[in-house]
């Protein structure tokens, strides 16, 4: 007898969100960032919002990074995620826009400065 393969959920994506296809929210997106509102789970939710909701305890992820925990693809994030919006269990913002993200280049810059900063003294 064989395991199951590396990587494959145990339910497939489609019977994670119901049998929705299409979340509730279009504006979620894979960079959107989800925060649990700490208000108290009602009974009968179902078990994927739970995991959801369990991962997002305590702090927030994007979407994307909350599909790679769940290991769900992540249009079933998005799916689950709208869900709770509409509940009221989580808010999504807006993806932080190119231009307020950090620069890589800079950063490796500024770190490789004090380094030579440090080995100087």
């Amino acid at each position: 007898m064989t395991g199951r393969p590396a990587g494959r959920p145990l339910v497939p994506a489609y019977l994670s969100t119901g049998g929705v296809a299409r979340p509730s929210r279009p504006h979620l997106e894979r960079l959107s960032v989800l925060t649990g509102t700490g208000l108290p789970v009602p009974s009968g939710l179902p078990a994927a919002e739970l995991a959801l909701l369990d991962v997002l305890d305590g702090g927030s992820l994007t979407v994307v990074e909350a599909a790679a925990l769940l290991r769900l693809p992540v249009s079933a994030v998005r799916v689950l995620a709208g869900s709770l919006v509409d509940r009221n269990l989580v808010v999504a913002r807006a993806p932080v826009p190119p231009a307020e993200r950090f620069d890589p280049d800079l950063l490796k810059r500024v770190a490789d400065g004090l380094r030579a900063l440090k080995h100087h003294q």
